[in-house]
């Protein structure tokens, strides 16, 4: 069975509306099969947005959106930034799109993107990231990297992954890509990293254990 992590996802088109209250808001989105997470918003968003700090006037890069639930509640909390919306799945892309409307985001942008592949010269106070596990280690390892190379001086990576699916081998890779990596939460197994850039070239440090 395909997962999510492709371009043009072949499964039967089973578009539903979900709703959810994330950081006290009351938000509502259209999902459809062949996408994340399709019949609610998963845990491990949730736990990454419970912990989300952004920066008033931050650029955001929401990698990896899917329907959108992680980036449009970024939005919506910091009116005065923006947020680039970026998916290889066009499914997902469409509905992130279709959502940043109905939830009355203005302040977006959506790239079509393997990764960082269509955001060459894009650079960002933060970037978000529940990553794709299915799509395999070396997949998610690029994303990491990716994000190293296109995070701004002084910016943060934030990324939410289970301990059971690779929280102390990420720990130790965002260690070797950036200047500092913290913990800022752990719940029911899932751990929500914010690895820290905090000058113009990453520098080795220390993983925190896992």
């Amino acid at each position: 069975m395909p997962h999510y992590y492709t371009p043009n996802p072949a499964s039967e088109h089973d578009i539903k509306l979900i709703q959810a209250t994330l950081r006290g808001l009351s938000l509502r989105f259209f999902t459809d099969s062949g996408v994340f997470s399709k019949d609610g918003v998963d845990y491990g968003t949730q736990a990454l947005i419970a912990a989300l700090r952004i920066p008033a006037g931050a650029a955001v890069l929401d990698m990896g959106c899917g329907y959108g639930p992680l980036g449009i509640t970024a939005a919506l909390l910091n009116p005065t930034g923006s947020v680039t919306f970026a998916d290889i799945n066009a499914r997902a892309l469409d509905l992130a799109a279709k959502n940043c409307a109905a939830n009355g985001v203005t302040n977006a942008r959506f790239v079509l993107s393997d990764g960082f592949g269509a955001l060459e010269h894009d650079k960002f106070d933060c970037i978000l990231l529940n990553p794709p596990i299915r799509a395999g280690k070396d997949v998610v390892f690029r994303l990491y990297r990716g994000a190293a190379r296109h995070i701004k001086p002084g910016g943060s990576l934030w990324v939410v992954i289970q301990k059971k699916q690779g929280a102390p081998s990420t720990a130790k890779e965002l260690a070797l890509l950036f200047s500092a990596v913290h913990i800022r939460d752990r719940d029911k197994g899932y751990y929500v990293f914010e690895a820290e850039a905090k000058g113009t070239e990453p520098i080795a440090s220390q993983p925190p254990n896992c």
